[in-house]
Parts: C-alpha cells; structure tokens; sequence
C-alpha cells in the first residue's frame, strides 16, 4: 500500500539529549525510511484510509457512523468491511506513533567520518543496519540543501553516515514506509547433500518422545479428516506444542520416503512423481532416462498419510518465533537443506538471524525460487510476499499457524489464502489463555481486533469443549508440563485449564531450589514477598516505578546469583514488571552489583520463555482507591492472560513481590496470595485481614 493521504512528518520525542551534542544546529528534521534492499512485482492494490475515518477518527466522533459494521456480528458479509475498518483504525495509531519520532533542531555530533546523534535507548525508534535517514539543513529557502544517510549498528550506537545522495533528494521531509504499508496492504548458500540422521521407517514417529496427546495430535494433523476445517493444537504453558509440530512438520516432508527409510526423494522427484493409491499403499513413479521407471512404494499405516506432493507454509506472529521453527526442523537433522526456506522481509538483515539459518534465507527476488520449497518458514506479515508476486490460490497443501494466539485475524488470514478452498488443511496451535495479539488502537481493541482467530474458534460450538473434553477430530489439548515445579504449575491449572495439566518436568532440574534457605516452605519453591512500597513517576513520564520493589528485587538476585555454594548464573534469572521505568530502575541496580545479564522486561517480551527462576515485581501500591477504581489502577496487572504468562514462566523457583493490600482486589492475584498464605509462602509486611481469617478457619479445620 502507499503513503496514505495526509500522512506527515514522522517526528520523535525525546530522540536527542541536547546537552551532550554541540555541532550542526541547523539541522531541522531526522526521518526514518526503510531501505528497499530488494524489489518485487507489486500486485496488491492501494487501500488508503478512507478520509471520512480519518477525519472521523481525528475529530473524536463516532466512528460508527462511517463504519457501522464494526457494530455487526462477524459473517461472512461483514468480515471485510469490519476487518478493513479495524485495520485503518490500527494504521491511524500507528501514524499518530510514527509522527511522534521526528526531531526538530537536531544536533549532530561529527566524528571522522560518521555524524553520531544521541537518543535514549528506550524512546528511539526502532531502527536496522541499513535503514535510511533523511535530514535537512533549516533555511528559508524553496529547496534547501538536503543529504541521506544509513544507519550502522555499532555495539550500542546508532550511526548516521554523512554521505550525500542525491538521487534521493526530498524537500519536504516525508517518507514512505514501504514495509510496514505492505504488511497492512496484505493483510485487507544451499546444501544439498543428505542428513547424517537415518529417516524412520513409515508408522514410525522421528521424535520418540511424544507422549501419547502429542502422537494423537499428529495423527489428526496428517489425516486431516474434517479439512477444510481448521484443526487447533491446543498448547498450554510448558507442553511442547511446538516440538509437536515439528513432528507433524517432519511427517509432511517423509511422505516421499522410501519404504527402507534409507533416504527420501528429492524435490525434483516429487515434483514429477504421479500418485496412484491402490488400499493401503502409495506409489511414487519417477520417469527416468531409457524411459524406465522406478517405483517408490510406501505403505499407509494408522500413525500418518503419504502426501508426496504437499508443500508445507509454516508461520508465526513473529520473526524470533519463526527462527524458533526453523531451527527446530534444522536441528532435526532429517531434512534436505534444499526442503527448507526461511522466508524473511526485506527490510530484516540476515544478521538478525541465527548463523545456523542464514542458508535458509530468501528475500526479495528469491522469494519465488522460495515457494517451491518443500517447508516455507515467514511470519504471517512476510507471507503476504507470495501475493505480491502473483502465487496462485491452492500453492500450499498445508498452513500451520504456531503461537496463533498471538496473530490478529486477519493477519492469520494472510497465509491461510494460500490454501486450496477445498482440500487445503490448516493447524492453528496456541493457546487462547495467554497473552493475544498488541493492538495499538484503543478503539481497534474495543471492536475486537485483538481476538486472534485462534480465540474466537474456540469459543464457537464447534470448538467448544464439554465434560467428555474437545472433539477430537478438531482440537487437541496437550495436558503434559515439562518445564515447571508442580506446586508452581497448581494455580495456573486450577484458574485457567480445569487443572487438567500433569508434571512431566525433569527433576533434576525443578527441584534445583526446593532446598534453599531462604524459602519459608522447604520443597515449595515459591514466595509471595509482600511490600507496602510507594508507587512513584519521574516529571511527567507517565510510568510507574517502585524504589521498595526495585531494591527487593535486587535483593533476591544477590542472594541468588552471589551465594558462595552453587551460585546461579544470572542468565537463568528472569525479572518481570510491568512498567518501563520500573524496568529501568531494576536494569539500573542489576548493573551497579555486577548482574546486568539478568533478563528484566515485561510480561509480552517473556512470553514464549522459560527461565530457572521468576521474580515479579508488580509496582502499583496505592491502598487509598475504591475498588471501582481498581482495574484502571492495577492497568496492565488485572488482565488474567498477562497473570497467566507472568506465573508460568519459572522452572524452580517464582517470586512476586508487591502490595497484597491491593493486589488481593484483582480475582487473580487474591488466588495467587490466598494460594501462598495456604502453603506458608507468604513473608515480608502483614497480609490482609481476609487472608489472617482464612487462615485461622484453616488452622481450626485441621
């Protein structure tokens, strides 16, 4: 899509620290423009916000008046307009954001032979090796002088190169944001020898460890009995949805095996094999030179069916998950380098990528040669390359959507376009109870952009589970926890998934810190610490932070990573908290006691990890607000799919610190104190009274 109409300078806030720089004051304007490193055909069609959204949206008016299908339940009539409605309300976000990151009154500092600008690591736009700047001198000329420049990562700085282009000359400071307008459009070196790993024989699993949910689940996949339907792997924390795709992923590309398992067909092969299915056996016949012809024959069993000629689309929400499937499948060792394509966007660098996939890369131009791959691995955005170049409807056999829960609807509509209205089988894996997709919009939000399709099937009929459990044929849920303690994984079954999963965890490493002498409970490794701290903000920066919180967070990673006998490696501690600036200040005391490799984020850049060991640091402490006042106060805490992200990443050992005086008002969080004060996990200020209650009946029943 192009630039859409109205579309200004993008400006920046707080990108420059004016008291560092000196030099180049008549600097007016810094844009950022994505460098097209390569091209490909166009064949999608400008969309634009429509200007009466706009204005309506600019104006604050009801929006319903210009698009009353966002008011209409979801069909088959109002899918487009609603969705296309929803997009160009999340598109006006994102250029309201946009414009927000331009400078004016730049200062540039000039070294040798690079002009150095100054921004703050937590305001700067998000910027790749390459990516073009343009700025310009202020003059009161029609046509001042204006120059382009690259950026160059280098450690933590960002450089500006002072040479000049001047084929790409502006004069009134716009940009074009090629790749992020085509993804909204979409939306409305190769080795061929063989692996070292023998393929199995047909009826036989490549991964032998898959329990029996998995096994099942792969099965269903590959039969695909009530294709065209979408069938959903339903993956709560910990349960190895994704090895089990990969599984299924895997029995895709061996449809082509020979029955010895000695080696498979190579592309080539299947592209001119002919199937013929006579009960229970395949035929692959390869026409070879002499006019001879050899026949591969594979015999179906009860555990996958032999589809030779699929062609497998996998894709993911997000590049670090898409690396995560590729490298799976890599480290499989049972597949052709030639089946496999890492299909990037081309404003991504290949050094974004683990060194172990670059040879899967495809880009641009390639991104044709990269359709006949056998296994095509993108992001659901990136897959919207395959219309650009004209793929015809009914390229790909099979769509898998991994961490589906995480993809807009109609970004989860890009890849499944590709399939065969007929006989095309989709998988949506994920897990409806975490976290869903980051809508910027407040008002995409409210209508509903931020249920993933993933959520709203399993909240049809369809989907809908009962007391016997899922239909079978449609959903699968994993039950079995290989990552987490059990008295950590209890809470999280019970309030979120009918305290259906079971520990299947390695001891070993679960059990690393049931012995610590700082837990109230030895053998349970969990601890609610309690903090009647003060919730602060710095000038008008709208984050909170907590010094009490900060330092007892501090605190807990001494102890932990600093203890003279088995000290723990920062790396496996992961802090969580849901403000910026308290995440700067934890990252800002890490770093003076030596332990700046201790992870510190917020819950949406932990989902999809697992770390040894969690501390939650939940800030908020404001004891004075009614309870009408709670949920606009606790903000991000009183959602229950970020509680449930947060509580769930641990293996050993989780801490949360915070206020219980007010957390025990969100539902949540009062099963989460209620649980620590039943189990003596509960230490630091006095707890609520409700809890000293409960405790008492408690002590008095036994």
């Amino acid at each position: 899509m192009g630039v859409p109409k109205g579309m200004g300078v993008p400006k920046v806030k707080h990108l420059l620290n004016v008291q560092k720089a000196s030099v180049l004051k008549s600097i007016s304007s810094l844009v950022f423009i994505r460098l097209a490193r390569r091209h490909l055909p166009n064949f999608l069609g400008n969309y634009g916000v429509p200007q009466a959204l706009r204005d309506c949206v600019e104006g604050q008016k009801d929006v319903l008046v210009v698009r009353p299908a966002l008011a209409e339940p979801l069909s088959l009539s109002s899918m487009l307009p609603r969705f296309s409605a929803l997009l160009w309300l999340e598109e006006l976000q994102a250029e309201r954001e946009i414009r927000e990151f331009s400078l004016t009154g730049a200062i540039l500092r000039k070294g040798a032979v690079s002009l150095h600008l100054e921004v703050d690591h937590e305001e700067v736009p998000l910027c790749f090796g390459a990516d073009q700047t343009f700025w310009r001198q202020h003059m009161l000329t029609l046509q001042p002088p204006q120059w382009n420049g690259e950026w160059s990562p280098q450690e933590e700085d960002r450089r500006l190169s002072e040479e000049e282009n001047d084929a790409r000359q502006k004069t009134d400071g716009s940009s074009a944001l090629t790749a992020e307008m085509v993804s909204v459009a979409t939306q409305t070196k190769t080795d061929l020898s063989m692996t070292a790993k023998r393929i199995p024989n047909p009826g036989q699993f490549f991964n032998v460890q898959l329990n029996p949910a998995q096994k099942q689940a792969v099965k269903r996949i590959l039969s695909g009995e009530c294709r065209p339907t979408p069938y959903i792997l339903f993956g709560p924390p910990g349960t190895g949805k994704t090895i089990t795709l990969i599984e299924a992923i895997l029995q895709e590309n061996d449809a082509s095996q020979k029955t010895d398992g000695s080696s498979a067909l190579t592309a080539e092969m299947v592209s001119v094999a002919t199937q013929t299915k006579t009960g229970d056996k395949v035929v692959l016949k390869k026409p070879c030179s002499g006019g001879t012809v050899i026949e591969y024959i594979s015999y179906v069993t009860e555990v996958h069916h032999h589809i030779p000629c699929s062609r497998v689309l996998v894709c993911t929400p997000s590049n670090s998950a898409a690396d995560l499937v590729c490298m799976r499948l890599h480290q499989s060792g049972f597949l052709h380098a030639a089946s496999l394509a890492r299909v990037n966007a081309t404003c991504r660098p290949e050094e974004c990528m683990p060194e172990e996939l670059r040879q899967y890369a495809r880009a641009g131009e390639d991104i044709r040669h990269a359709s006949f791959h056998r296994i095509v691995v993108s992001t659901c955005s990136s897959a919207g390359m395959f219309y650009q170049i004209g793929l015809r409807v009914g390229h790909f056999t099979h769509v898998f959507v991994d961490e589906a829960g995480q993809a807009t609807e109609p970004e989860s509509l890009i890849p499944l376009s590709l399939l065969s209205e007929t006989s095309g089988q989709i998988v949506l894996a994920g897990d409806p109870k975490q976290l869903g997709p980051v809508i910027k919009s407040k008002l995409a939000a409210v209508f509903g952009l931020g249920v993933s399709l993933l959520e709203r099937l399993m909240g049809t009929q369809l989907y809908s589970g009962s007391e016997r459990g899922y239909n079978p044929l449609l959903v699968t849920k994993l039950v079995y926890n290989y990552r987490s303690h059990e008295a950590l994984l209890e809470l999280p079954s019970r309030l979120f998934y009918a305290g259906e999963l079971c520990v299947r965890s390695q001891r070993a490493v679960v059990d690393a810190l049931c012995h610590w002498n700082r837990l109230p409970t030895k053998g349970f490794p969990f601890i609610f610490h309690g903090v009647r701290g003060t919730e602060m903000r710095e000038g008008s920066n709208p984050s909170w932070f907590n010094p009490a919180e900060a330092v007892q967070v501090m605190m807990y990673c001494c102890q932990l990573a600093k203890r003279l006998y088995n000290p723990i490696p920062a790396t496996d501690i992961g802090i969580i908290a849901p403000y910026k600036k308290q995440v700067e200040k934890i990252r800002l005391l890490l770093h003076r006691v030596g332990l700046g490799e201790v992870k510190v984020g917020s819950v949406e850049e932990f989902q999809g990890q697992e770390f040894l060991i969690i501390i939650i640091s939940t800030v908020r402490s404001n004891e004075s607000l009614l309870n009408e006042e709670l949920q606009s106060m606790l903000g991000f805490l009183s959602n229950p799919k970020r509680f449930n992200v947060a509580i769930t990443r641990a293996k050993a050992l989780l801490i949360v610190i915070g206020n219980p005086h007010v957390l025990i008002k969100d539902p949540c969080f009062s099963a989460l104190l209620q649980y620590s004060h039943d189990n003596r996990a509960f230490v630091g200020c006095d707890p609520p009274v409700s809890l000293q209650a409960s405790r008492r009946i408690l002590s008095e029943e036994t």
